[in-house]
């Protein structure tokens, strides 16, 4: 099998999914899709670091390097064409578009009929400010996200309408979703790592403030994950189409849960120190999995691969 994994930083997650994947009888070629290029003018136009002769069969995608939006929108342009062309992607863009996307996300979710804060997602700071006047007050605020951010950064409480930051500061998006404060006071999450549809692990999240990602100083604990909590992390999953995901949930005060995000490329360091799980594991074997769906010629290596 040709297989790359697709990884710009992160040297413990790569490790770990090289090591996954090699241990499951597959060595990838690492690569980055900043140098992979598009050349006209003979052969396979795509040209992809590692593989000269042919495209891969699979490519395993760990991050997509930041930058500008055109660097951006020529990396996801490079995964559609390796899909259009037949190679498997975990995630696929499609679903990488939709997640990143944290209004795609949760239009999807709602649309799924699966329970979310209240959220807004509107273009102009009037329009934002006449929500802000009807859905907030003091102790009672909205939570402004990045629509493209990540890892905690960038999350403001906004109460009042003069919270707000102006609309370059935003790059003209207002992301306002109600904050869920639990009863107890404590500052407290929950994130559910999905991979081929199935909910394999789970953390509680707890902070010193009211941003726990793990990333911002959050601690990770063990967490006897109960059912309606792995049901609805799955079915979240499903709403966005990933393959492999971290969804982060919160409490709703009546014994369920509210869906916050669904991440996918999401980093998992802290809760495989609480999960006796091989997370990298599970992501290497559903990955071979999609390939060898995808390709049943390749079905009886794979099989005598993985035992």
């Amino acid at each position: 099998m040709r297989i790359g994994l697709a990884a710009d930083n992160g040297s413990w997650h790569k490790g770990r999914l090289k090591a996954a994947l090699t241990a499951l009888g597959h060595e990838p070629v690492l690569f980055s899709l900043a140098d992979v290029a598009v050349v006209t003018g003979g052969g396979e136009p795509l040209r992809v670091p590692g593989f000269s002769d042919a495209l891969p069969d699979g490519v395993l995608l760990r991050t997509i390097a930041g930058g500008t939006f055109e660097a951006t929108t020529m990396r996801l342009g490079v995964l559609h064409a390796l899909v259009a062309s037949g190679v498997t992607v975990w995630n696929s863009p499609v679903a990488i578009e939709r997640s990143v996307d944290k209004g795609a996300t949760s239009l999807l979710v709602a649309r799924a009929g699966l329970p979310t804060p209240d959220t807004f997602v509107v273009s102009k700071r009037e329009a934002a400010a006449e929500i802000v006047t009807r859905e907030a007050a003091p102790g009672r605020p909205l939570v402004l996200k990045p629509l493209f951010g990540s890892q905690g950064e960038g999350l403001q409480l906004v109460e009042r309408p003069e919270d707000l930051p102006p609309e370059d500061a935003v790059n003209r998006v207002y992301y306002l979703q109600r904050y869920v404060p639990r009863s107890d006071g404590l500052w407290r999450d929950y994130r559910v790592f999905v991979c081929e549809g199935r909910a394999i692990a789970g953390m509680i999240r707890e902070g010193d403030g009211w941003i726990t990602n793990v990333h911002r100083g959050g601690r990770p604990h063990a967490w006897a994950m109960p059912a309606r909590a792995a049901d609805l992390a799955e079915a979240a999953a499903a709403a966005v189409g990933v393959d492999y995901t971290g969804v982060d949930l919160v409490e709703d005060g009546e014994g369920g849960f509210l869906v916050l995000e669904v991440n996918s490329m999401p980093a998992w360091s802290g809760l495989q120190r609480v999960t006796e799980v091989d997370i990298a594991g599970a992501i290497g074997r559903g990955f071979l999995n999609a390939v060898r769906a995808a390709r049943p010629a390749l079905r009886p290596a794979l099989i005598a691969a993985q035992g």
